[in-house]
């Protein structure tokens, strides 16, 4: 973790998880938050502008952001990042698979003061608590 100015940078995998489909050129991407907690701190920072940033290489036309606030759940819809789809793509994961675990390791910042608080519902192994 690194602090910078009373705020702790946590990667995202740590609050949530998520699962990866596909259809032609188009990815979606869900985020599920393990916690209700962590809902809001998802929402404000895995915007469309971050995804499409994060994902600025593959250049996608179009990144959308579908919220299901029930579920503590978001979907993410790329489009044009697959190089074609799985029948035209040369890349080595032609159906983007593995780009939820791009999104899973985007950093998300937390109030340090709000840390006890979360703590016991971060998920994984603490990395330099």
């Amino acid at each position: 973790m690194s602090e910078a100015s009373n705020t702790l940078s946590i990667p995202l995998y740590r609050l949530a998880h998520g699962r990866t489909g596909d259809k032609g050129n188009r990815s979606n991407i869900s985020v599920i938050a393990w916690h209700p907690a962590f809902w809001e701190l998802i929402c404000e920072q895995v915007s469309e502008d971050a995804v499409r940033a994060l994902f600025a290489n593959r250049r996608p036309s179009q990144v959308k952001r579908y919220l299901l606030p029930q579920l503590q759940a978001m979907n993410l819809v790329l489009d044009d990042v697959l190089d074609g789809g799985v029948n035209d793509a040369l890349n080595l994961d032609s159906h983007g698979k593995t780009l939820c675990y791009r999104v899973l390791q985007m950093p998300i910042r937390i109030p340090a003061e709000n840390m006890p608080q979360l703590q016991p519902y971060l998920a994984g192994p603490a990395d330099n608590e």
